[in-house]
């Protein structure tokens, strides 16, 4: 089948990272990192700005090729694969969530926790649990910043990934909104997932199983 292959889940292990490593010219964003996140397991990243954490986000989704080292995800490199391929595998078992919830602005809640793909009973399913339920047919503009978040989360978890990739997923919320993106993590784990998530909150990092600290490239646990 070529590039176009079955993609199949590696055992417990979601993701691997091999002593991967990226520069840009002469600046090493990232020196060897070895890390792996396994199902049901909420692995957290912190450190300061600069410290290479989101260039790892890239490298894991198939964004950002590394230089050195190798990433496997659901047991696929996908670095090994054409760009097509890499695509599907992304859309298959990767979910991603942003500080900026990244929602289409003519679509409602619904329609925008669809526009990638899921069921619309997975989709009312996660309207529920996160609170959205009276908000299901508002706009983005018509929502808070953390409801915005909220369905950000949901269309990341829609087609139930192997793996959710979270960039600071509780950056600026109220502690009302925090309590329900946490939740969903939680509940996202116990029914199998896996989390790689970057952030700076505390509130994170005790829900979390393990937390590295990544710092002038290098990772510590």
């Amino acid at each position: 089948m070529g590039d176009e292959r079955t993609v199949l889940s590696g055992g417990k292990t979601v993701l691997t990272v091999q002593g991967a490593g990226k520069s840009f010219g002469e600046v090493v964003a990232l020196g060897q990192v070895s890390l792996s996140v396994e199902v049901g397991e909420i692995v957290v990243l912190c450190g300061p700005s600069g410290a290479g954490k989101s260039t790892l986000l890239y490298m894991v989704a198939g964004l950002l090729p590394p230089d050195r080292g190798t990433i496997e995800l659901a047991g696929v490199d996908p670095y090994t694969l054409s760009r097509s391929a890499r695509a599907l595998l992304r859309s298959r078992e990767l979910g991603m969530v942003f500080q900026d919830a990244r929602l289409l602005s003519y679509l409602d809640i619904e329609a925008n926790i669809l526009a990638g793909g899921g069921s619309s009973d997975q989709a009312n399913e996660l309207i529920e649990d996160l609170g959205l339920g009276d908000r299901r047919s508002h706009i983005p503009k018509k929502l808070s910043a953390g409801e915005q978040q909220r369905v950000g989360l949901a269309r990341a978890l829609v087609t139930r990934p192997k793996l959710l990739l979270a960039d600071e997923p509780t950056g600026n919320l109220d502690q009302g909104s925090t309590d329900l993106v946490l939740a969903g993590l939680q509940k996202y784990v116990s029914d199998g997932g896996a989390v790689l998530v970057v952030t700076h909150d505390p509130q994170v990092m005790k829900i979390a199983d393990r937390v590295f600290t990544l710092e002038k490239g290098i990772l510590q646990e």
